[in-house]
């Protein structure tokens, strides 16, 4: 009896043990992990990105204009200031913890995780080589909704968003499967 009380037990714990890991949410792993894979022979998307305005979006914070507008709201440094990050950083955008094996950091701007999501629950190549498995692990999908959380009024150097005209300069697409 007490032998299959200690089986019960431990096969409870074991499961328990498995949920919490994969109930787990999602992780930042920063674009050097996205950029292993996303080079030209997969459509380049790491050259794309990092020829974009968002590669650059927390180096922005760093320029007199952001200095002025920073000091303007009364908010210290815009490098620092949250109401600045939430739209020029990744890890503030999304809101998620840094995975522990990651080489995260907030200068990779609006990286690829602040439009595709955290990416510690879909990276795998097998994942990610069938996009609704990636959506499944997810995996974002951009959309205008997404972009217009940090392009909008609320932006003091806004001045109008055209999301087509905008996805055009950003869009990298995966190319079809030979």
């Amino acid at each position: 009896m007490k032998r299959m009380s200690l089986i019960l037990v431990l096969a409870l714990v074991t499961l328990a043990a498995a949920t919490a890991t994969f109930a787990a949410d999602p992780e930042i792993i920063g674009v050097p992990k996205c950029k292993m894979c996303h080079k030209a022979k997969t459509g380049d998307q790491f050259k794309i990105w990092t020829e974009s305005k968002h590669a650059n979006a927390f180096e922005t914070l760093k320029n007199e204009k952001s200095a002025s507008i920073a000091a303007e709201m009364g908010l210290g440094n815009a490098w620092e200031a949250p109401e600045c990050l939430k739209c020029h950083t990744t890890q503030h955008f999304t809101g998620a913890a840094i995975n522990a094996k990651a080489k995260y950091e907030l200068a990779e701007g609006v990286g690829c995780e602040a439009c595709h999501g955290p990416g510690s629950g879909y990276k795998s190549k097998k994942t990610m080589k069938d996009h609704d498995a990636s959506v499944a692990a997810g995996m974002w999908v951009p959309d205008e909704a997404s972009c217009v959380k940090c392009h909008n009024e609320e932006s003091p150097t806004f001045a109008g968003f055209d999301f087509a005209a905008r996805w055009e300069e950003i869009k990298h697409p995966v190319p079809a499967a030979e």
